[in-house]
């Protein structure tokens, strides 16, 4: 019982350090839209960007001068009236594929959508080869042969006495 309740207070702190590992927005202030509906779109814009300096974070998450750039950049657009889509097209058009967390997938990202499956059934194929032939071999282990056995085999042999 003890045992359980120290599992279970184990996970919980895993739990709470978890959460408080989720980074923080990094939306300053001043970068906020009056209009909670236009700040909205850009937030829901702004989590599809990638941070062209971090590279693994989202333009909102990302304190870096070029990320503050990019949100300000996708909230004038969308002040001046362009719809989501456009702001996406100006982006992607100005910086690439790569600005986007989630790319199309295409002929020149196709390596990228397919790359991690393929090794994960690559891994899983040489990992089940592997294992057949480690049981294989465990089953084909040859015992040695008694001293009754090694007598009737020498004598067959014609090395040891003769019968």
């Amino acid at each position: 019982m003890a045992r359980a309740a120290r599992n279970a207070a184990s996970i919980l702190v895993m739990l709470i350090l978890a959460a408080l590992a989720v980074p923080a927005n990094a939306v300053e202030p001043d970068e906020i839209l009056p209009d909670a509906r236009l700040e909205q779109r850009a937030r829901t814009l702004s989590a599809e960007l990638r941070c062209l300096v971090c590279q693994n974070q989202s333009i909102d998450d990302s304190n870096a001068p070029l990320a503050r750039d990019l949100r300000l950049l996708v909230r004038e657009r969308l002040k001046t009236g362009e719809s989501d889509a456009e702001v996406m097209k100006f982006i992607v058009a100005r910086y690439g594929d790569f600005v986007l967390l989630r790319p199309p997938v295409g002929t020149n990202t196709l390596l990228l959508w397919l790359g991690p499956p393929a090794m994960l059934l690559l891994t899983l194929l040489f990992l089940f080869v592997k294992v057949r032939r480690d049981r294989l071999a465990r089953e084909r282990k040859v015992e040695p042969l008694s001293t009754a056995e090694t007598e009737r085999l020498k004598s067959l042999l014609g090395d040891g006495p003769k019968a």
